[in-house]
C-alpha cells in the first residue's frame, strides 16, 4: 500500500498495492509504485504530487510549513526503511529528487542527484565502503548538479583533483550564491527549483509543440539513492523490452560500468550494449532480464526500464512505456496482437497517423554507396529515416536558419534539454558522444527524426556549414544532398495488416 503523509506529499515506501492516480503522483512516482506492487527491488521513496505542485505556485512559489513538515515525515519514513539518516555521521542517507509529469517529458524538466552530502557524509562513506575516491566523486556530482540546475551557476564542471571547499568557493563567485551544507536546506531548495522548472523554457516550448496541457503541474520524487559508480561490481543503464528502432521482439539496452545514470541519459558517456553485463555479472543480467518480462506482461507495453547495479545488487529506478521509432510503433503493436497482450483496437490506437506519415517518409536510397568517400562520418543508428540540410552546431542558430525555410541538422558533443527547441525544427540530429538510449536519441525517435549518436570526439568538427545526407538508418553521415527513394506501404507487413484491420473496423 501506500500512505499519504499530508498537504500533497505521499509514501511509497512500503507495499505499492495501492496505487494513486498517475494525474496525481506523476509517471515517475507511479512506475515506483507499480514496480514495488510486483515484489521488484527498488529504492524506497516518497513523493510531492501534482496538487502540491499547484499549491507551490498559487502560493507565490513558496512551500509552505505543512508542505514541509510532510517532507520531513517523507525523509524519516525513507531513513526508517534504509536504517540511514539524511546528514548522518554513520551511514548517511543520500536522495535523489527527480521531477515527474503525469505524461513524459524527457529531460525537460529538472534533477539533482546524492543531494544530502556534504564533509561529514562524505567521510562516513568513504569509512562505510572503504572508497574515499567513490566519496568525493559523490560529493563532486552533487555539487555540480546542484550549482546548475538549483544555484543557475554557469560552472559545467568541477575539478576531481580539488577538495569541496575549493569547490564551494569557485561555485559562490560564479553565481553569489552558496552550496549548502545542511542537508534539509539542500532538499527544500532542490523541490522549490523542480517545480520551478515545470515554467521553465525547454519544459514550456515542449508542452507547446507536444499539445501538453500547461496547468497540469509535475510532481517531485525524493527516493534513497543507490549508486552504480560505487566499484567495479557496480554500473547503471537503460533497458527496453524490445528494439525502439525496429520494433523486434529482443531486449535492447546499454551499460555502463561504475558510473550512475545520468552519465547514460545525458549522453556524456558511450555506454556498450547490455550484452556486457551478462559477460560480467550473468546473474544480474538474468534477475533483469526477468524484471523486464514482468513489467512488459504487466504494462502490456514496450518498456523503458533505467536500473542501477550497486556492488552486484540490482535496483530498478523506473519503467515507463518506450518512446520508439514509427517502425518500431507500427511492428510492437501488430505483435503484441499476435501474442495475444493487446486487442487490434488497442493497436489502432498505439500508432498515430504521424507515426505512419514518417514511416512511409523517404529513406536513403539503396543505390548511394555508403563505402565512397561522401562518407564524412559514422555512428550509432539511434533513430531511422533520412534527412538533409546544412550542419549547425547550436539550437539558436537551428532555429533561426530554419525559420528562413532553410533544412539543418543539429550538430552537437551530446544534446541537452536546453537544444530541444533545434531538434524540434532539424531534419536530423547527430552527436558526438552517447548512445541509443541517451536524451539525442529518445527525443529524436519521439519526434520521428533522424538520429545518429557516438560518432566520435572530434569527428564532427569541420562540418559546420556543410550540406549533408543523414542515413538514420545505416549510421552515416553522407557529404551533399543524396538520392532518396519512397517506400511503398505494402513493403512492410506490420504496417500492411494495421491497414488491414483498420479497413476492417
Amino acid at each position: 500500500m501506500t500512505d499519504t503523509l499530508n498537504s500533497g506529499v505521499i509514501s511509497l515506501i512500503l507495499d505499492g498495492t495501492s496505487l494513486p492516480e498517475r494525474q496525481l503522483i506523476g509517471g515517475k512516482a507511479w512506475s515506483v509504485a507499480r514496480m514495488r506492487s510486483l515484489g521488484l527491488p527498488v529504492p524506497p521513496a516518497f513523493v510531492l504530487t501534482t496538487e502540491a505542485c499547484r499549491e507551490y505556485f498559487r502560493n507565490g512559489g513558496t512551500l509552505t510549513e505543512s508542505m514541509l513538515a510532510s517532507v520531513r515525515s517523507g525523509i524519516a519514513h525513507i531513513e526508517e526503511a534504509t536504517q540511514r539518516q539524511l546528514g548522518g555521521a554513520v551511514r548517511p542517507l543520500l536522495v535523489s529528487v527527480r521531477s515527474g509529469a503525469p505524461v513524459s517529458m524527457p529531460g525537460m524538466m529538472d534533477t539533482v542527484l546524492n543531494l544530502g552530502i556534504n564533509d561529514t557524509s562524505e567521510a562516513a562513506i568513504a569509512s562505510e565502503t572503504g572508497s574515499s575516491t567513490f566519496a568525493r566523486d559523490s560529493h563532486r556530482r552533487f555539487c555540480e548538479m546542484f550549482a546548475r540546475i538549483v544555484l543557475k551557476s554557469p560552472i559545467e564542471s568541477l575539478s576531481p583533483q580539488a577538495d569541496p571547499s575549493e569547490w564551494r568557493t569557485l561555485i559562490a563567485k560564479s553565481c553569489q550564491k552558496a552550496v549548502p551544507t545542511e542537508p534539509f536546506e539542500q532538499l527544500t531548495l532542490a523541490i522549490t527549483a523542480i517545480f520551478d522548472s515545470w515554467n521553465g523554457r525547454r519544459a514550456k516550448r515542449y508542452r507547446e509543440h507536444q499539445g501538453i496541457d500547461h496547468a497540469m503541474g509535475t510532481a517531485v520524487t525524493i527516493q534513497a539513492m543507490v549508486f552504480g559508480n560505487t566499484d567495479a561490481s557496480s554500473g547503471t543503464g537503460v533497458l527496453f523490452t524490445r528494439n525502439p528502432l525496429t520494433g523486434a521482439a529482443i531486449p535492447y539496452g546499454e551499460y555502463l560500468e561504475c558510473a550512475q545514470g545520468e552519465d547514460v541519459v545525458s549522453g556524456s558517456h558511450t555506454p556498450v550494449a547490455i550484452e556486457r553485463l551478462r559477460e560480467c555479472m550473468p546473474g544480474v543480467h538474468a534477475e533483469l532480464m526477468r524484471a523486464a518480462q514482468t513489467l512488459e506482461r504487466e504494462g502490456r507495453d514496450v518498456q523503458d526500464i533505467e536500473f542501477t547495479i550497486e556492488q552486484g545488487k540490482l535496483y530498478l529506478l523506473q519503467s515507463r512505456s518506450a518512446k520508439r521509432s514509427p517502425a518500431a510503433a507500427v511492428r510492437s503493436a501488430v505483435e503484441m496482437v499476435r501474442e495475444g497482450r493487446i486487442d487490434e483496437a488497442e493497436a489502432l490506437r498505439r500508432v498515430s497517423a504521424q507515426q505512419v506519415r514518417l514511416l512511409l517518409r523517404p529513406a536513403l536510397s539503396a543505390n548511394v554507396d555508403t563505402n565512397s568517400e561522401v562518407v564524412l562520418a559514422r555512428g550509432e543508428a539511434a533513430s531511422p529515416g533520412a534527412g538533409f540540410g546544412i550542419i549547425v552546431e547550436d539550437a539558436d542558430e537551428a532555429e533561426r536558419i530554419a525559420a528562413t525555410g532553410q533544412p539543418v541538422v543539429l550538430s552537437r558533443p551530446t544534446t541537452s534539454p536546453e537544444d530541444v527547441h533545434g531538434m524540434f525544427v532539424a531534419q536530423a540530429v547527430i552527436t558526438e558522444r552517447g548512445g541509443s538510449t541517451s536524451h539525442a536519441a529518445v527525443v529524436s525517435r519521439q519526434l520521428g527524426v533522424p538520429c545518429i549518436v557516438g560518432c566520435g570526439d572530434g569527428a564532427l568538427q569541420g562540418l559546420v556549414g556543410r550540406t549533408v545526407t543523414i542515413d538514420g538508418n545505416g549510421g552515416y553521415v553522407l557529404d551533399g544532398q543524396l538520392r532518396v527513394d519512397q517506400p511503398q506501404e505494402d513493403a512492410d507487413p506490420f504496417l500492411r495488416q494495421l491497414r488491414d484491420w483498420a479497413k476492417a473496423r
